[in-house]
Formats: structure tokens, C-alpha cells, sequence
């Protein structure tokens, strides 16, 4: 079988819509697997079957069915008609609260950082800052340019989804830490004069690789049984945020969300944090029958 309009639809996700390499390459992955069950099956229904006995979780079916939905809506735009778009629903998917990065454990993990070698220190530790401070995705943080940062008002742009900019004002500490690693340590990493603010260890802009590389590295020396998940950081930067008094707006803005609805789900977990809180200090919490 044969997917019609193929090349016409990743042109257009790509250089209409400005979708990232990365999600157009999820797009293929996606197309390609019900391309491979619609070979030997011409029944629909039995697509979601299909997609469990290739061990896909709901989450990652409902991602497949959004793809594949998206596909025959730009078919029908181009004057086709797609049953499939009627028969492919996406399947419930729970609603999980994310799993923050705790303040505490922030401190472990940038302690962990420290290297023998004071200028790759600098940049570990800064990669941090940035993933906390920023509450960037690990695409955003290295596609920062050193003309990104603005020293004099304190801010950084930042090139999420969709190529949508937007700029993120920095605490102190973090603007302290930037400045002077562009000074101090950034010249003695750096080859063939990359514009990249972060640069690995072979003098370029690090690729996604390196970061989970670095993390799961400073997360074993830090004693964590298992690699800290970058979106941890974005996760405790904004539950950290809520739970001082920012609002959602502001919060939403920060991470670039282009509904409301997703932050929202931080309010959640600070609804649990509060939860836990009575639970453990409200004298009534600690009455085991109270008298009539």
C-alpha cells in the first residue's frame, strides 16, 4: 500500500507549518507503521489491535492516531475523500501528573557536574542553570546562540516549536554564570566558530545524544538509580514557579505552551503538594477518632 500526497504532506510540514526535523520524522515512523498493517489488512478497526501487539503504549497509539488523522485532513484539503478520518479515533489516554525535579535534587545533580576540569564544569553547570532556570525543551536549550543572550536587560531568546521565538528573562545567577563562561571558558571549547552557546566536547554544538549523554552521567555520580529525564527540569521549574505565587500566564508564556490547558496541569501537582502537607502537619490529621 501506498500513502497518496506523501511527498506534498512532509513538504508542507516542513517548510509551510515549520515543523521540527524531529516531529517530521515521528510523522514518517508513524505513516510508516500503518502503511505496514494496512499490507496485509483492509479493516481499520483492527489498526489499534495491531499498534498493541507492537507494544505501544495508549499514549504513543493516540500519538500515531493524531498523525495519522492529521495526514488525511491535508488529503481532504487537496479535494479527497478519506474514510479514514472518520473511523480513527484516538484512544482515552489517563491524564499522569508529571514527575518534578525537586530543588534538592537540582543541587545533587549540579554538584555531581564538577569536573576536575574547571571550563567543562562551567559548562556542565551552566547546562543545568539552563534546563531549571529556563524550563527549556533539550531542543531549545541547544539551539541557543551566543547572540540569543542579552546581557544589558538580562534576557535570552529562545526558538521553540513551530520556529516561535520567544524571550526569557533570566534570574541573576544564571545571567552571572553565562556571562562569564562566554568569557572565561566558552573561547578554550569552541572550533571552527560555532555560534552555539553550549559546545561539547569535540568543540561543536552538542547534539541531543550529549545531553542525555551528560545526564545520565551526572545523575549516576549523583547516586539517582536512573538517568534524570530532561523534561524533570521543566517540570520543576514550573511546579517551583506556581508553588512561589507565579501565575499561569507567566508560566505558560516561560515555556511556550500554545494552550493555557497544558500548563494547567501543574496546578495538579501543587494540589497534591498541599494535599501531602495536611496530611502530615494539620492537627486533625493526627486525631484518630475525634469526639462527638
Amino acid at each position: 500500500m501506498e500513502l497518496p500526497l506523501w511527498i506534498d504532506f512532509f513538504d508542507e510540514l516542513q517548510n509551510v507549518r515549520g515543523r521540527s526535523q524531529n516531529t517530521v520524522m515521528a510523522y514518517r515512523r508513524d505513516l510508516e507503521l500503518y502503511i505496514e498493517y494496512r499490507k496485509t489488512n483492509k479493516s481499520v478497526s483492527g489498526f489499534y489491535e495491531f499498534m498493541k501487539k507492537n507494544k505501544l503504549s495508549t499514549r504513543s497509539q493516540a500519538r500515531v492516531i493524531s498523525s495519522l488523522r492529521t495526514y488525511f485532513k491535508f488529503c481532504e484539503t487537496r479535494g479527497m475523500k478519506c474514510e479514514e478520518l472518520r473511523e480513527l479515533r484516538p484512544p482515552k489516554v489517563k491524564v499522569g501528573l508529571p514527575k518534578v525535579l525537586t530543588p534538592q535534587e537540582f543541587q545533587q545533580l549540579f554538584d555531581a557536574a564538577e569536573v576536575q576540569d574547571a571550563v567543562k564544569t562551567a559548562r556542565n553547570q551552566l547546562t543545568l542553570l539552563f534546563l531549571y532556570g529556563l524550563g527549556c525543551r533539550v531542543s531549545e536549550l541547544i539551539a541557543l546562540n551566543v547572540v540569543d543572550f542579552n546581557a544589558t536587560d538580562r534576557w535570552i531568546k529562545v526558538l521553540g516549536k513551530g520556529s516561535k521565538e520567544r524571550l526569557v528573562p533570566l534570574t541573576e545567577k544564571l545571567a552571572e554564570n553565562l556571562t562569564a563562561y562566554l568569557k572565561e571558558h566558552r573561547p578554550a571549547l569552541v572550533k571552527e566558530n560555532s555560534p552555539s552557546i553550549l559546545i561539547n566536547d569535540r568543540g561543536h554544538r552538542p547534539s541531543r545524544v550529549d545531553v542525555w549523554r551528560w545526564l545520565a552521567a551526572w545523575s549516576a555520580k549523583a547516586g539517582f538509580p536512573e538517568p534524570v529525564n530532561p523534561h524533570r527540569f521543566r517540570h520543576g521549574c514550573a511546579t517551583a514557579l506556581l508553588e512561589s505565587g507565579a501565575d499561569l500566564r507567566s508560566i505558560q508564556m516561560l515555556l511556550g505552551h500554545a494552550s493555557i490547558q497544558t500548563t494547567q496541569i501543574y496546578t495538579n501537582v501543587t494540589t497534591n503538594t498541599m494535599s501531602r502537607t495536611i496530611e502530615d502537619h494539620h492537627p486533625l490529621s493526627r486525631m484518630s477518632e475525634v469526639e462527638k
